[in-house]
């Protein structure tokens, strides 16, 4: 029986000599998750926030999104995609330009800004204020001020209306996670992003040189298919959840204008 995290254990005849004699074994106590935020969308969708033994999870409608525990595919996002951007490279334009689709928790534009050096600007669309927010107070010890870095602008809003305001070569690079894949959504109003004209906009915003890297789940062989016909030619990444993951399980697509 379980009395306050101590387990009596009682043996059995089959060990006479220890016969009636209880056995203590302290159980560690499983320490809680704490909600620290909650924000709903418009289409009912609701984001929180919660930390768990000094890691972060974020989750929506109940189920884990991502977790400061699980970093290595968004910062694998940010080395693909930002791969001709490196500082020191030939290929580096004197300024490079980045558009982020989705904060999160914030290690892809970590890893992007420590590979772009300097000078560079690193937009960041994110939807939701509140994981604005949430990157300003509660992940600042993960990540420290990033939304604070001159070359940082936060742009909030969906990503379909901020591109599509956007003229030709806007950009070098876009590194896009925004759902598990585009049969996957996170938010209903994400199927746009996904459609024929929208693709034709995003291979319009970047630079003739310049690539989008788009973060998946998993493998999506349709969704590549589309971007072929959009005009893209798809390079397919394996990227695992964590760098000592056995299995890569998660995709990312870098695609180039062919």
């Amino acid at each position: 029986m379980r009395e306050g995290g101590i387990v009596k254990l009682y043996t059995l005849t089959a060990f006479p000599a220890l016969a009636h004699r209880e056995i203590l074994v302290k159980v560690p106590r499983m320490k809680p998750y704490v909600k620290l935020d909650e924000s709903k969308m418009s289409d009912g969708t609701v984001f929180s926030l919660h930390s768990h033994d000094g890691k972060f999870y974020l989750k929506y409608n109940g189920f884990d999104l991502m977790s400061t525990a699980l970093t290595f595919s968004e910062e694998l996002l940010a080395e693909v995609g930002c791969a001709a951007l490196l500082e020191g490279r030939e290929s580096r334009p004197a300024h490079p330009r980045i558009l982020i689709g989705g904060l999160g928790l914030g290690f892809t534009l970590k890893r992007t800004l420590e590979l772009v050096g300097r000078p560079a600007t690193v937009e960041v669309a994110e939807l939701m204020p509140p994981l604005i927010e949430w990157n300003r107070t509660f992940l600042v010890e993960h990540n420290g001020p990033l939304l604070e870095d001159p070359r940082t602008k936060i742009t909030q809003g969906d990503l379909f209306d901020i591109l599509s305001a956007k003229g030709k070569g806007s950009y070098d690079a876009l590194l896009l996670d925004i759902d598990n894949t585009p049969d996957d959504l996170i938010t209903s109003g994400n199927a746009r992003l996904y459609s024929a004209g929208f693709l034709a906009k995003v291979r319009d915003v970047i630079t003739p040189k310049g690539c989008v890297a788009y973060w998946l789940s998993e493998p999506a062989p349709k969704f590549k298919k589309c971007l072929v016909k959009a005009g893209f030619h798809v390079d397919e990444h394996a990227a695992k959840p964590h760098e000592k993951s056995k299995r890569a399980r998660h995709c990312i697509y870098v695609c180039r204008k062919r």
